[in-house]
């Protein structure tokens, strides 16, 4: 049986008042909205409420860092200082971890995003992120890698350093204690 994919009152009401907390400490990731419009549309889509519970859960400090002009959704990426600690040691995706013959992680960054309802941040969202202040700054996130690398076993992933994000490549079966992955979901 699966886990169920809502949440308990008490659990939204407590999601509501810590997300409204880190907004309110953070106006620099978000200037100018407005966090009762930010709740109105969790009000209207309250199943998108559990994938932030799950941000949460593993260390990912979900916060608003925008909002999509074209649809009125509201962006939220994880905004924990260093790549959420309940998902590090994780190879990219099913395929990379299906070859692995040994050693094998306990999952794959790719699996773990679907399954709490949220995407792998891109390389320009990534990029985006760092504007808003220092994240990585000894870890790494596996970022969305393109088809074309993909599909010759390779994978993107993504540090700060040196006052500048880096790109690496890395074969996509590869899983460190220091990487995992950083989530995006619109509301």
């Amino acid at each position: 049986m699966g886990k169920s994919k809502k949440l308990s009152a008490k659990e939204m009401d407590d999601l509501l008042k810590l997300l409204k907390s880190r907004f309110q400490k953070n106006m620099n990731r978000h200037a100018g909205l407005d966090w009762n419009k930010v709740q109105a549309k969790f009000e209207a889509h309250p199943d998108k409420l559990w994938s932030l519970n799950e941000m949460e859960k593993t260390g990912g400090e979900p916060d608003v860092v925008g909002e999509d002009k074209k649809t009125g959704e509201f962006i939220f990426y994880d905004c924990s200082s260093e790549t959420p600690k309940d998902r590090r040691s994780l190879c990219y995706d099913d395929e990379a971890l299906a070859a692995r013959k040994e050693n094998k992680p306990e999952g794959s960054a790719m699996d773990m995003a679907e399954s709490m309802g949220i995407e792998i941040l891109t390389e320009e969202e990534y990029r985006a992120l760092q504007k808003l202040g220092t994240f990585d700054a000894k870890t790494s996130s596996w970022i969305k890698t393109p088809a074309a690398i993909r599909k010759l076993g390779g994978a993107l992933f993504c540090d700060y350093r040196y006052a500048t994000v880096f790109v690496y490549h890395n074969g996509a079966s590869s899983y460190y204690a220091a990487r995992g992955f950083r989530g995006c979901l619109k509301v």
